[in-house]
């Protein structure tokens, strides 16, 4: 039987492509100057005193943790375009939509992985409590949305997708 894919592990391709420039901004870019750095101040003697070389050494930590984070989560990711998503009329991972909640105000998000999501721009995570009650739903259905203050009933108004480009 066939292992099922955390949630967590899906991104977008826009989501997988800005954390490989991440990636490789740190690795080409912040950590060879960081190590520059340091490399410049341990030569200066006296390490345990030197502001310069402790604080290089722990940005250097940060990066390496960082660059980490993101190859863990890039090799393991289930990359997933929405423009592909053959049926439109349904929410799935990458659909914008719009829904009315009880007191009759429209909201507008868009399903996105964990690590690419922004509830500033209106993006939320696939497994946030919004998302989870759109999943799956068509325009004119109501879902029952739980938050801290009880389960609101909200009703999905439009469903849109990326349209594919064509490769030429």
């Amino acid at each position: 039987m066939a292992e099922k894919t955390p949630l967590s592990h899906y991104l977008s391709p826009k989501g997988a492509a800005v954390m490989r420039a991440e990636l490789r901004e740190l690795a080409q870019k912040e950590r060879p100057r960081i190590v520059e750095i340091v490399s410049w101040a341990a030569s200066n003697g006296d390490r345990s005193e030197n502001a310069d070389y402790q604080y290089g050494k722990r940005r250097l930590r940060e990066i390496d943790r960082r660059m980490r984070f993101l190859g863990k989560r890039l090799e393991n990711a289930v990359i997933v375009d929405p423009a592909a998503q053959t049926t439109r009329d349904r929410v799935f991972f990458g659909a914008t939509v719009t829904y009315v909640d009880e007191d009759d105000v429209e909201h507008t998000v868009t399903i996105l992985g964990v690590d690419e999501s922004d509830l500033a721009r209106g993006e939320v995570s696939l497994v946030s409590p919004v998302a989870r009650a759109l999943m799956r739903t068509c325009v004119g259905d109501v879902a029952m949305l739980q938050t801290p203050r009880g389960p609101v009933e909200i009703e999905i108004l439009k469903i849109v997708y990326p349209v594919a480009v064509a490769a030429d």
